[in-house]
């Protein structure tokens, strides 16, 4: 994992975020060269990114999240990157931490790198519901997981190498942990700012979101009770 920072490719997938990602495209570009994944938008969020300085995929029509993010990561790894990183495009992630996770990554902590956000500073419910779920992916993987929901990471491309990734949505981002560790790959962890308060809409479901959860943690812990019996 000795890869320069120059092999790493930032990887921002965006829906509708024309106001926004402009901006976080520039701050990522101080430190990585970047892709943006319009995936289907509406908005000019693809000529934003494009303006400020990246390299654009678009999406036909909006396909979800963790498509958006598998287009990404296929096309880094055909491009011959070592590593991706990947942040959000509406602000929530402060580009100013990647260095945080470039510097993990040269000290070989992990083959997945994920920033941990402070839980005490996000509004209600998400105060309570995110370490709630950290707490049940943990105990499902028998590993301690702090923040199971950040989209704030550094994949390193032997993980990305062996992920068969299924789900279309934000629980793919889970899908990621749980692969991870059932392959038997390291998760290492820095601190990120927690932001809130960008006058943005979500487009979490709190029910049908909250089921697909479930239903991975559920999957989860039967994957490693057969991993144990074998």
């Amino acid at each position: 994992m000795s890869a320069s920072r120059a092999s790493i490719l930032a990887l921002i997938p965006a829906w509708n975020e024309g106001a926004r990602v402009g901006s976080v495209v520039a701050e990522t570009r101080k430190h990585l060269p970047v892709l943006v994944v319009d995936d289907g938008s509406l908005d000019h969020t693809a000529a934003a990114a494009e303006e400020a300085g990246a390299t654009v995929i678009s999406h036909s029509r909006n396909r979800g999240k963790g498509v958006a993010l598998t287009t990404g990561f296929d096309w880094g790894l055909s491009r011959g990157y070592e590593g991706i990183l990947t942040l959000d495009a509406d602000g929530q992630h402060d580009a100013a931490d990647i260095p945080s996770f470039l510097d993990a990554y040269q000290n070989n902590e992990g083959e997945l790198i994920i920033g941990k956000r402070d839980f005490t500073a996000m509004p209600f419910p998400r105060g309570y519901t995110n370490p709630f779920g950290s707490w049940l992916l943990s105990l499902a993987l028998e590993e301690h997981i702090p923040d199971n929901q950040s989209g704030f990471r550094l994949h390193d491309r032997s993980l990305l190498e062996v992920l068969d990734l299924t789900t279309t949505g934000f629980e793919l981002e889970v899908e990621v942990i749980i692969q991870a560790v059932c392959q038997g790959m390291r998760i290492g962890w820095v601190e990120i700012r927690t932001i809130y308060g960008i006058d943005k809409r979500s487009y979490f479901h709190p029910l049908k979101d909250s089921a697909r959860f479930l239903g991975m943690v559920w999957r989860a812990w039967r994957r490693r009770c057969r991993a144990s019996n074998q």
